[in-house]
């Protein structure tokens, strides 16, 4: 496709793009690359070429991966019947296993894989290597939909974030390194725990300090009653679209994670679509981004 390109506008392109590239210059960026946007191997793939295009023009990503559609795959394979609740799996001993074995074996080394194949230097880990996030158990409600009672449900193995070393990840970066993390993480009693992905990288930007944290999804962003796509929010703004019911669903999560990120430090924080041909490049590179960037 490029040789379709005169070099006149090719020149153009890296001109127009250069001042966005010094913006980033030595900059952290933590991208949460989503299951569904794995899907596609030429996507995958082309995602892997922007990471490594990021780190040569001199910044620092950190990849986070999650793998939903893969590990049902996976249960569904071995026998091994899932259920969910209050949006996350509910996920019992052996249920564990496999989420470790897809998250942190095979899914963690494909997508290392692709990035080495493209020319970069990945190197793939979970959060229990160097005890890089420590978890504890996560408690959630629901609504008994007859009573209307509020209940505590027992999610099993499922965590969320207590504490980031930043150790492993501090000798990581800057050195050429892409590190690739799988949200598997250890309790202080040696329990694996499976953290939600946007969790996970929040928490991560946040010890960081990164520049930016961009969360891959399936949709193009936040999106406005009319489903119209809002460029740009403020925190005191995702708070009052999700008490207006403006924002739902699992964008909930989302959100929750982006004022967690940039409350810990974060510049900013970007939900775009991961299903768009480098939309990584488009959100950082251009004057006109492709997501919805939310900042403080």
């Amino acid at each position: 496709m490029d040789d379709l390109i005169d070099p006149q506008s090719q020149a153009r392109i890296i001109t127009q793009a250069l001042p966005h590239m010094q913006h980033y210059d030595d900059e952290i960026i933590v991208v949460k690359y989503g299951g569904h946007a794995m899907g596609d191997e030429a996507k995958a793939r082309s995602f892997a070429r922007d990471m490594v295009m990021l780190e040569q023009v001199g910044i620092n990503p950190i990849v986070v991966h999650g793998g939903g559609p893969q590990i049902s795959a996976m249960l569904e394979k071995l026998g091994i019947k899932s259920s969910f609740a209050a949006g996350h799996r509910i996920t019992d001993a052996a249920t564990v296993e496999v989420v470790e074995m897809v998250l942190a074996g095979s899914l963690n080394k494909q997508i290392v894989g692709y990035i080495n194949d493209a020319g970069g230097k990945a190197i793939g880990l979970c959060g229990k290597d160097g005890n890089m996030v420590r978890a504890v158990k996560a408690t959630r409600t629901v609504v008994d939909p007859g009573s209307q009672i509020e209940k505590v449900v027992d999610l099993g193995f499922v965590g969320e974030p207590e504490s980031v070393d930043t150790t492993v990840l501090d000798t990581i970066v800057r050195r050429e390194l892409i590190p690739v993390l799988a949200p598997v993480c250890t309790s202080h009693k040696g329990e694996t725990y499976n953290v939600n992905a946007d969790t996970f990288a929040g928490a991560i930007a946040g010890a960081m300090k990164a520049k930016r944290l961009l969360l891959l999804t399936d949709v193009p962003g936040v999106l406005d009653k009319n489903k119209e796509l809002i460029k740009e929010l403020s925190i005191e703004e995702c708070r009052a679209l999700m008490k207006d019911g403006t924002i739902t669903g699992g964008m909930i999560p989302k959100i929750e994670t982006c004022i967690y990120a940039i409350e810990r430090g974060v510049e900013a924080v970007v939900i775009l679509d991961g299903k768009v041909a480098n939309a990584v490049l488009l959100e950082l590179f251009t004057e006109h981004g492709s997501g919805t960037l939310i900042k403080r």
